[in-house]
C-alpha cells in the first residue's frame, strides 16, 4: 500500500458483487467475535514471536461504552501496528463489529510512510542532474483517519464490499536545487499531493483453517484492500458494490479468518507481488463463559 506513494524524479510523484449471499444476522456476527471478560488469544508469527491479547474492562469514550483489549508485549514501534489485530477498543453494534482505532491508524500510516520516504530521500540527497548542481529533497505529511474500522458488518454477506475505513491528508514534497557557482531559476519546487484512500472489506468464503492451536471449521475469510478515494466515490454514485477488487487492483491485500465462537484465528498480509509480508496464527486461546468464567 505505502509503496504506491513513493516515486522520485525531480518532482516526486504519488501514484496511487453483483451476486451476494446472505449468511447471518446480528447474533451470528457476535459469535465471530467473543467479548467475555478474561478471554485471551496467543498469536505466533513465522519467527516464533508471540502476541497475547486479552479482554479487559471496557471504557467510556465520548459518552459511549467500548469493550477493551490489552496486549503483551506492548507495541514499541508504530510501523508494526496492524489495526486488524491491534485494536484496544471495540464495539459490537447492530450494524457490525467496529474497532475504535482512528488515532492509531493515523500514527501507524504516517510512521510507515515516513520510514519509506526517509529511505528514498537518503538515496536521493545530493544527487546532481548536471555538473555543479545538487538536489535536496524533504517532505511534510498530514494524515487523518476515520475513528471506526468496520471489521465485519451485519448482516454477513458474501462477495459484497463495504467501506472499512478511510484515510485522508496530504504529502508536501519539496525539492531544492542549488549550485555554489550560479543561481538556478526555479530551483525550489513544492508539490502538494493529496492522500484519499478508502479501505474496503469483503467476505469471500467459508473455509477450514489449520493453526497451531487447532483446526477450525466454517471460518469466515475476509479480504481488505485500499481503493483511491475518488474511484470509490464514483463507484458509490453509480450504485456499484465496489470500485475495484483486490485482484484487479494488484495491490496489498490483508486477509483475516474468523472462527465461530473464537474470533480471529489467522492474519496474512501480502504485497502487490503476492508475497507474504506478515502473518499471525492462533497458538493458544481460552474463551471465558459468562457464568463460570470458563468455556
Amino acid at each position: 500500500m505505502l509503496k504506491r506513494f513513493r516515486t522520485f524524479f525531480f518532482t516526486l510523484l504519488l501514484v496511487f458483487g453483483l451476486s451476494a449471499v446472505l449468511i447471518g444476522d446480528a447474533a451470528e456476527t457476535i459469535q465471530y467475535f467473543p467479548e467475555t471478560l478474561g478471554s485471551y488469544w496467543v498469536y505466533e508469527d513465522p519467527d516464533g514471536n508471540e502476541l497475547t491479547r486479552r479482554v479487559v474492562e471496557g471504557k467510556e469514550i465520548a459518552g459511549e461504552m467500548y469493550h477493551a483489549f490489552s496486549y503483551e508485549p506492548p507495541l514499541e514501534d508504530w510501523t508494526d501496528y496492524e489495526h486488524y489485530v491491534h485494536p484496544n477498543f471495540y464495539q459490537i453494534r447492530k450494524d457490525g463489529i467496529a474497532f475504535f482505532v482512528g488515532d492509531k491508524v493515523k500514527k501507524a500510516f504516517e510512521a510507515k510512510l515516513r520510514k519509506e520516504m526517509d529511505a528514498d530521500i537518503k538515496k536521493q540527497q545530493g544527487i546532481s542532474t548536471s555538473p555543479g548542481v545538487s538536489a535536496d529533497f524533504s517532505y511534510e505529511i498530514k494524515v487523518e483517519a476515520k475513528d471506526d474500522f468496520y471489521l465485519l458488518p451485519t448482516p454477513i454477506v458474501f462477495d459484497k464490499a463495504w467501506m472499512a475505513t478511510q484515510i485522508s491528508g496530504s504529502i508536501t514534497l519539496k525539492l531544492k536545487m542549488q549550485s555554489p557557482d550560479f543561481q538556478i531559476p526555479g530551483g525550489d519546487q513544492v508539490n502538494a499531493i493529496p492522500i484519499d484512500l478508502v479501505e474496503k472489506g469483503k467476505v469471500t468464503a467459508k473455509e477450514t483453517v489449520k493453526t497451531p492451536a487447532e483446526t477450525f471449521e466454517d471460518c469466515l475469510k475476509i479480504e481488505y484492500w485500499m481503493d483511491a478515494g475518488d474511484e470509490a466515490k464514483i463507484a458509490e454514485k453509480e450504485g456499484e458494490a465496489q470500485s475495484a477488487s483486490p485482484d484487479e487492483a494488484g495491490i496489498e491485500l490483508t486477509t483475516l479468518w474468523l472462527a465461530p465462537n473464537v474470533g480471529i484465528v489467522k492474519f496474512v498480509r501480502k504485497s502487490a507481488a503476492l508475497k507474504v509480508e506478515k502473518s499471525l496464527e492462533l497458538k493458544q486461546y481460552e474463551i471465558k463463559s459468562i457464568d463460570s468464567g470458563r468455556k
